[in-house]
């Protein structure tokens, strides 16, 4: 196969200038969040002309939506590196992870963290673009479970008894999950998600100040209780 063609100057500096463009975008969030962000105030910290960044993003949601896609895209790539890093059958290992990296990531990304799982911006309206690279910690939460469930692994009896009622209401969840996992999982997988980003969500924004005094001892021992629930031992 023969190599890639090298780029060309126009090419990288506009890769380079892109770059700037999103890292300057960056520094809004961190200091005036996601709804203030505005492109002309990007183009006057680059010394550029607003006409010129709008060559680059069409909008200021086109911007926006690229920072939503890199933050997405840096968790999940964090979240994959980690759950490699365990053997196939180390399900437990692979929980402890897979959590441990999404909350690492979002203690050192506050700003990105509160941009992708904070408050909705006001009048803003997620493309489809953004729904992969969303649900890429979701995705790797679903084939964990599923793999565990396929080794024969059982959550507490209690968790396979799902009524009628619940089928219906996650509806959508059980469609897209479709077999790789029993009602009885996906019901668990969802509650592990949500008190996943939930617990992080409650450090993060400060609503566990001054009752809980050491963050990390406590999130390893919320891992392990979720991972206990789940079967996978703990």
């Amino acid at each position: 196969m023969a190599p890639p063609a090298p780029r060309t100057a126009r090419a990288v500096a506009r890769a380079e200038l892109t770059r700037a463009i999103l890292d300057s975008a960056q520094a809004q969030l961190a200091e005036t969040g996601p709804a203030a962000l505005s492109v002309r105030a990007v183009a006057r910290d680059l010394d550029m002309a607003s006409s010129a960044v709008y060559r680059y993003f069409a909008t200021r949601d086109a911007l926006l939506t690229a920072l939503i896609i890199e933050a997405y895209d840096d968790l999940g790539d964090q979240v994959d590196r980690a759950v490699a890093e365990r053997a196939d059958d180390d399900f437990l290992g692979r929980w402890r992870a897979l959590a441990h990296a999404v909350r690492d990531w979002a203690v050192a990304h506050p700003h990105q963290y509160a941009l992708t799982y904070g408050s909705p911006v006001p009048g803003y309206a997620a493309p489809t673009d953004t729904v992969v690279p969303g649900t890429r910690v979701s995705s790797a939460l679903i084939t964990l479970l599923s793999d565990a469930e396929a080794a024969g692994i059982r959550a507490p009896q209690r968790a396979h008894r799902v009524p009628a009622a619940e089928k219906a209401a996650i509806g959508p969840i059980l469609d897209h999950v479709g077999r790789r996992l029993s009602p009885g999982y996906a019901v668990r997988g969802l509650a592990t998600w949500a008190t996943l980003f939930g617990h992080i969500s409650l450090e993060l924004f400060g609503h566990m100040h001054q009752g809980v005094l050491d963050y990390d001892v406590h999130f390893s021992q919320v891992v392990d209780q979720v991972g206990a629930d789940l079967g996978l031992g703990g």
